[in-house]
């Protein structure tokens, strides 16, 4: 992985997005949550991202954020950077979840553009970020996955714009348009980090010189993990291709059944780790695509080393 440098002010290397352990009646099991965090780093994190997609974000309250940000702050214990989203249609929702965050000890604040109301403009965006900011002055990950904003999406200039404006400190790119993911890497990877989020796109974004990824689909592939940017940053080896495809495989799969994070939280109940199910309104996995998954893992090798399945609660 990338020398460590200074893990409370920079993000790089392998970022995972960590699930929200719920039990079946929603409630929040920190306990567990702790101990995801925990095998996150214990398997090479470099950094953890709490309450991002994966972690249910849209579900949490004000008391759960409180929770699971000093969770993860106090067992990462200021040896890798821990990033939290908060973003909310609003910057005065997103400035209230900023400050939990803050209060709780994160180092840096995930934040998307403007969602659900389907576009923005430059300066809407730029003032949208300024205001929070301003309200909550820490660090800055910008995520950008139009997907997920209902089409706005940070393009070259506005991200060049944010970058001169306000404290950011990297991107996670998630734009489904590798042309655009390329531009990235090429104008900002020398001064910001460039974290790769689409699975299928990280060899290539590593090769191309981002500065990490925060892909889900990494998570399962144990030990292998802390090869994945080393082998990235040479010519493709066959220990590269197949993790390559690996990636690619399981992100393809997770990425195709169920609602998310459904997928990524069978799948992890799957290989030992406590990820409870998913909170209303998301249902878990039927138990045809959990039959998928299971395939899909079990063909790639990825449940031998598994530990006894903890039944959900």
């Amino acid at each position: 992985m990338v020398a460590k440098k200074n893990p409370r002010r920079e993000i790089w290397g392998y970022v995972p997005a960590v699930v929200s352990p719920f039990n079946a009646a929603g409630d929040l099991m920190i306990d567990r949550f702790a101990e995801v965090v925990q095998w996150h780093l214990d398997r090479g994190a470099d950094g953890i991202c709490v309450a991002g997609d994966n972690g249910e974000a849209w579900s949490l309250d004000a008391e759960d954020r409180k929770q699971l940000a000093e969770t993860a702050v106090g067992v990462a214990n200021r040896t890798a950077h821990i990033t939290m989203g908060v973003s909310a249609t609003t910057a005065r929702q997103t400035i209230t979840n900023a400050a939990i965050a803050a209060e709780a000890g994160v180092d840096s604040l995930m934040i998307t553009p403007q969602s659900y109301v389907m576009k923005a403009s430059h300066g809407e965006i730029l003032r949208r970020y300024k205001a929070i900011n301003k309200a909550v002055p820490l660090p800055i990950l910008l995520y950008n996955s139009p997907r997920r904003t209902g089409g706005v999406n940070i393009d070259i200039d506005t991200l060049g714009t944010l970058c001169d404006a306000l404290p950011v400190i990297g991107i996670k790119e998630s734009s489904r348009d590798f042309f655009h993911q390329s531009h990235v890497i090429r104008h900002f990877a020398q001064r910001i980090s460039v974290l790769i989020g689409p699975g299928h796109y990280v060899f290539p974004g590593l090769a191309l010189g981002a500065t990490g990824f925060l892909a889900t689909g990494a998570e399962f592939l144990g030990d292998a993990v802390r090869r994945i940017q080393p082998l990235a940053a040479v010519k493709p080896s066959d220990e590269a291709r197949d993790l390559h495809h690996a990636l690619t495989a399981v992100y393809e799969t997770l990425m195709s059944i169920g609602t998310w994070p459904a997928a990524v939280k069978a799948g992890l109940n799957m290989i030992g780790v406590p990820a409870g199910v998913p909170r209303e309104p998301v249902e878990p996995l039927s138990t045809r695509d959990s039959r998928k998954l299971q395939g899909v893992l079990d063909k790639l090798g990825l449940l031998g080393g598994a530990t006894k399945k903890r039944a959900s609660q």
